[in-house]
Formats: structure tokens, C-alpha cells, sequence
């Protein structure tokens, strides 16, 4: 049966509760939750009747959605799961759902090969594959990269309403290098992904109102704050704001460079069938190796990808980077040069020196 939006998430905001045993749940408290979430999410603010949250649990109780949610009350007073392991998020997908996301999938497949549509591939991937795993009862074919210990990822729905609806974050933010953490207010721009990890470019209300790229698993707080004034975006061009970087980091008014660098033929494959950059091309093709260029700013994840190819890479151009490169490898080669300590030798089976 079809349900509507405030009741989807009315039942998501009371099994939320209910996952949560550190608490004791009462329908007073439940009422609260669903109607602080329909404000948070549709904005109303007439909140919730005790009838409507009282009808949610018995129709999540029931099987009508497919629920049969094992919601209890204990001493007369308190909501809860009896199975801990429970929530509705976890219900095995009907045979009806299969069919329709079967659909779905097929709708979405005729646009991944069209240039406008090609963020849709790998979510296209991803359903086909779950639908495929439900169906046969079998493990999935498809295996995408993941990190589930990742910290900050749930700060990114907060991030992308705020973006969405032009409020102003008030965030408490540490960075790695800073010994205490700051709190201030921050109007946020675009949300970044880069290698399983979330950033978010936008303007710091602080002095002199810096432009900042926050690391999300650097966040301890987020909280709307609708007092401040949302600092419009007026002088970036967000859509390719990132198109000369490799990685996230970026400085206001930073020119790109063109970097050169050469591989022999038994490593340039991996770098041919995977380009370090939109911008990589092939300069030169000899006997002795190839030489490529890419088109980017000098930052901390360029020196890290080159770095990363160790011996198998030599830096040609530009002369600031090839000094910067080879001071860090002869930095590393200290870490050599003194030798392996007597304890992790012994750790080995190696004899000490």
C-alpha cells in the first residue's frame, strides 16, 4: 500500500528511537522525536498527534508495510524492540519491491551511456547487484570499494540540506594539527568526495571570512543555526572548481602548473589505463619510456600520489615540485640508512646487528 512522505518518516524516526536501548522511550518522547524530524526535514511545526504516532506503531507492528516490527511496552510505560537486532531498514525486499526496482534499474540503465548521466552507472551497478543477491538468496557478484569504520559520513544529509536550503552550520571542527577544537559558524557550498572520504567547500564566518575545505571525520558538532545570515556564494564556479585539482586541497587564486613526469614501459600501463588526471597526456613514447603531463595545482595530494609510485616515477618539470620530491625521499631514506632496531629484528627471527 502506498504510504506518504510524513508517515515514512515519522516510522524511520520511531525505529530510530527504538534501535537506540540507552534510552527509555516514551510515547511522549516518541511524539517529540516525529515531530522535531517533520520539522527538520518538510518543515512543519504544528507537530504530531498522539493518535497519528499511536497509529504508526500499530501499522508498523503489523504486516500491511511488511514490518511486523516487534515493538513491545515494558512496565506499561516504555516502547521498545524486543529482538535488539531489529529495524525496519533490515526487512528482506518483497517480491513486489524486486519487480519495481528491477523496473527501476532498467530505467536507469538506458542513461549510462550518456555524458550528462554517467554518475548513474555505479548506482546502477549497485541495484542491480542487490536485487540479484535478494533474488537468489546468493552473495553478491559485485564487490565496490567501502570503509564502514569511516568517521563523518553521518554529517553529509545535514550538509547537503543546509546547501540545498541556504542555512547557515554552526560546526565544531578539529583538525589534525590543532590542538583544541574551534567552534564557528560556516556557510557551506559543495559537498567533495575523494578516496571514501567526505569534505565540504564553503566560507568560515570568521575574520577575514576564509574560504575552507573541511575534512567531515574531522566534525564533532553540527547544528543549523538560523540567526546567522547565509553567505551567498558569489565568485566561484562550483561545477569546475575541482576540475584542476588532484584531490581536495585548494587555495584561493592558486594557478595550475604542468607537471611532467616519465615511467618505463613495464609501469606506464597502470597510469595509461588509469590517469592520474583528466588532464593527463601522453608527451613523448621512446624506447626507454614515456613521458606524460597533467595540467594541476601543487598540493599535498599531488606530492602524495607521485611519492606513491616510489622508484618507479621521475618528476621532469616543474623545478619546484621535482625539489620538493626529492627532498621527501631523501627524508625517507634516513628511516634506512640507520638501520632496523634490535627489537623488531628479534620480533622477526632476524639476529640483531
Amino acid at each position: 500500500m502506498p504510504v506518504n512522505r510524513n508517515a515514512l518518516i515519522r516510522y524511520r524516526t520511531i525505529d530510530n528511537c527504538l534501535q537506540n536501548r540507552f534510552r527509555k522511550w516514551t510515547l511522549d518522547d516518541l511524539i517529540e522525536a516525529c515531530s522535531a524530524a517533520l520539522y527538520e526535514f518538510e518543515g512543519i511545526d504544528k507537530g504530531v498527534s498522539r493518535r497519528s504516532v499511536q497509529a504508526d506503531i500499530e501499522m508498523m507492528r503489523s504486516d500491511k508495510l511488511g514490518y511486523e516490527a516487534p515493538i513491545v511496552v515494558v512496565d506499561k510505560k516504555y516502547y521498545t524492540y524486543s529482538d535488539r537486532h531489529y529495524s525496519i531498514t533490515n526487512i528482506p525486499l518483497s517480491h513486489e519491491d524486486l519487480k519495481v526496482l528491477g523496473e527501476v534499474s532498467g530505467l536507469l540503465k538506458q542513461f549510462k551511456g550518456f555524458s550528462h548521466f554517467t554518475d548513474l552507472s555505479e548506482m546502477v551497478s549497485k541495484l542491480e547487484d542487490r536485487i540479484y543477491a535478494q533474488r537468489t538468496q546468493s552473495l553478491p557478484v559485485v564487490d565496490f570499494e567501502k570503509n564502514d569504520h569511516l568517521k563523518g559520513l553521518e554529517f553529509i544529509e545535514g550538509i547537503r540540506k543546509a546547501i540545498i536550503s541556504k542555512t547557515v552550520l554552526c560546526i565544531t571542527y578539529q583538525s589534525f594539527k590543532a590542538r583544541q577544537p574551534a567552534t564557528f559558524c560556516f556557510s557551506p557550498y559543495l559537498l567533495k568526495e575523494y578516496r571514501n572520504r567526505w569534505f565540504v567547500l564553503g566560507q568560515s564566518h570568521q575574520r577575514h571570512a576564509p574560504l575552507l575545505t573541511l575534512a567531515l571525520d574531522r566534525f564533532q558538532t553540527l547544528e543549523n543555526d538560523r540567526c546567522e545570515i547565509y553567505r551567498e556564494n558569489q565568485t566561484l564556479d562550483l561545477s569546475n572548481y575541482y576540475a584542476d585539482v588532484l584531490g581536495v586541497t585548494k587555495s584561493p587564486g592558486q594557478r595550475d602548473m604542468k607537471v611532467v613526469f616519465w615511467m618505463n614501459h613495464k609501469d606506464a600501463p597502470y597510469v595509461i589505463t588509469k590517469p592520474l588526471h583528466a588532464t593527463q597526456k601522453i608527451v613523448s613514447n621512446d624506447e626507454e619510456g614515456i613521458v606524460f603531463s597533467i595540467q594541476v595545482i601543487h598540493n599535498y595530494e599531488l606530492e602524495r600520489e607521485l611519492l606513491g609510485f616510489g622508484s618507479k616515477i621521475r618528476i621532469l618539470a616543474p623545478r619546484i615540485l621535482i625539489k620538493r620530491i626529492a627532498e621527501q625521499l631523501s627524508e625517507a631514506m634516513k628511516f634506512y640508512e640507520i638501520g632496523i632496531p634490535n627489537e623488531i629484528q628479534a620480533e622477526n627471527g632476524q639476529k640483531p646487528d
